[in-house]
């Protein structure tokens, strides 16, 4: 009994474990079961969030296409309204321009026409004349009893003479008329190159003045048995004079860059009060370097002013020692910028390039600057110094033939060369003594007085002018006119002038009688 009391018991603690194992089992299962289903559900729900992003997104693309579509829909349209404006225009300028060869196909057929009439008229008028010339042939046989052969000739001879008048008069009406327009015209463009472009009156002059603090300085400056004064004149080149003008020591010189290196020595030994001969050699090389500094920046000053670029250093440098050379009192890089000037305008007036005219005359006179380094004359030595140094050859070449040392043969050559003489001629630009102006005046004179038939020369304006009494027994008005034209071509021959000269022939004839 007891042993089936425990089979039973074993039985239901054995049951009841396999029921507890089961039950967990399926436990296990559900839970799985469950979280699978979980999954699933996130899954769906992932697809669905895809799937709507997706559907946005082609939406945003659909909504972007249309956007473009109505876009180049409406570029399309307006293209082609474009177009269609475009060929209405063209049509109406066609039609006009059809209507305009119209009305000037018009115009020839009615010049043709009276051409046609014209030609007619001429050829009756010709008709008449050649009747009047047999007739008058006829005449002139029967009064003078000549042969035809005769008054032909006789004829002939008066009919040229009678031509060869007229013709010389209407050659010295043309000429008189074609040299008045002439005139005016290069009257305005010289009067507008001039009035734009005012320069200074030459002031130039041999000799510098040193402002000292007192006269004591002046034997420092001298300095033992004239050691430093000799040692100045010596290191400069110029001549220093020491007279009884208060605060003030002369310096002279026919060199202005001497005379400028000598000025700054002499101040600068004033300032620094050290005044013995290594000292005036030490400072002499400093003032020269300086010198040499200041015609640098004054070469890239001017061009900086008038706007010029891309010139060689060198030619900058040679450009700068014009401010140290003069022309009858005329400063040349200040005659050489009038020139740019005037240049520049002239080119405007007459159609040349107005940046080459410029450039030709401010380094038109460069080869002063160093033709006493270069044998020949400044002119050539320019064209050869722009040459070298890599500037165009028209500017080049108009340079060295301003004052015709090679023959002018662009437009740009005559520009500087009027440019040249207008800077040169104008008055106060140049100062002339009083003996080389008296001279000048001579030699006019004279070279008119030379040719026969002449009675009185006078030179007046400053001798810009010559007025040339002829005695009219000897010469006719064109013997007049050939006078003043020889007497032009030997002033422009023998002598040397600024500027130009008048020549004014003056031929009067008068004729007295009394009536009784």
């Amino acid at each position: 009994m007891t042993a089936f009391l425990w089979i039973l018991l074993g039985a239901g603690v054995g049951g009841g474990a396999a029921f507890f194992i089961l039950s967990q089992k399926n436990d296990q299962n559900r839970l799985i079961e469950e979280k699978k289903l979980l999954e699933v559900q996130q899954k769906i729900i992932r697809t669905e969030g895809e799937v709507r992003e997706k559907e946005m997104k082609a939406k945003e693309i659909l909504f972007q296409a249309e956007n473009s579509a109505k876009t180049v829909k409406q570029e399309a349209q307006a293209s082609i309204q474009e177009q269609k404006n475009n060929v209405d225009k063209d049509r109406v300028r066609v039609e006009q321009k059809e209507q305009h060869l119209e009305k000037q196909e018009k115009s020839l057929d009615q010049k043709f026409k009276g051409f046609e009439e014209l030609e007619e008229k001429v050829k009756e008028e010709r008709k008449s004349i050649k009747e009047a010339l047999e007739a008058q042939k006829e005449k002139l046989a029967e009064i003078a009893e000549l042969t035809q052969e005769e008054a032909r000739a006789k004829l002939m001879k008066q009919v040229e003479e009678d031509s060869k008048n007229i013709l010389l008069r209407q050659i010295m009406k043309g000429e008189a008329d074609v040299k008045a327009a002439a005139d005016l015209k290069a009257k305005n463009i010289i009067c507008h190159a001039i009035q734009r472009f005012a320069g200074e009156v030459a002031s130039e002059k041999t000799s510098s003045v040193v402002h000292i603090p007192n006269d004591d300085m002046k034997g420092r400056i001298i300095g033992r048995e004239g050691r430093n004064i000799n040692s100045i004149e010596h290191a400069t080149g110029v001549d220093v004079i020491i007279d009884d003008t208060p605060n003030a020591i002369t310096i002279s010189g026919f060199d202005p860059s001497r005379r400028h290196v000598a000025k700054l020595l002499i101040e600068k030994l004033v300032e620094d009060g050290r005044i013995h001969p290594a000292r005036i050699e030490e400072l002499a090389e400093k003032c020269r370097e300086e010198t040499n500094d200041l015609i640098k920046e004054l070469g890239e000053k001017t061009l900086f002013e008038l706007g010029i670029n891309g010139i060689h250093p060198e030619l900058v440098r040679i450009l700068g020692r014009l401010h140290f050379r003069t022309s009858y009192g005329q400063n040349q890089l200040k005659h050489a910028i009038e020139v740019s000037f005037i240049c520049k305008y002239l080119a405007a007036q007459v159609g040349v390039d107005e940046h080459k005219a410029q450039i030709a005359g401010l380094f038109h006179d460069v080869g002063k600057a160093i033709d006493h380094e270069i044998e020949g004359g400044h002119a050539v030595i320019g064209h050869e110094v722009l040459t070298k140094y890599g500037v165009e050859e028209e500017i080049s070449y108009a340079v060295g033939s301003h004052h015709e040392d090679m023959p002018i043969d662009t437009p740009l050559g005559f520009i500087v060369c009027a440019a040249d003489a207008i800077s040169g001629a104008r008055p106060g630009a140049r100062r002339e003594n009083f003996e080389a102006y008296i001279k000048r005046l001579k030699e006019l004179e004279a070279v008119a007085t030379s040719f026969p038939g002449v009675k009185q020369v006078y030179a007046i304006q400053a001798g810009r002018e010559i007025r040339v009494m002829v005695n009219p027994n000897k010469l006719d008005d064109y013997g007049t006119k050939k006078l003043a034209m020889d007497i032009a071509a030997k002033v422009e021959k023998d002598l040397t002038y600024p500027g130009q000269i008048k020549i004014h022939v003056v031929r009067e004839k008068k004729e007295i009688t009394f009536a009784k």
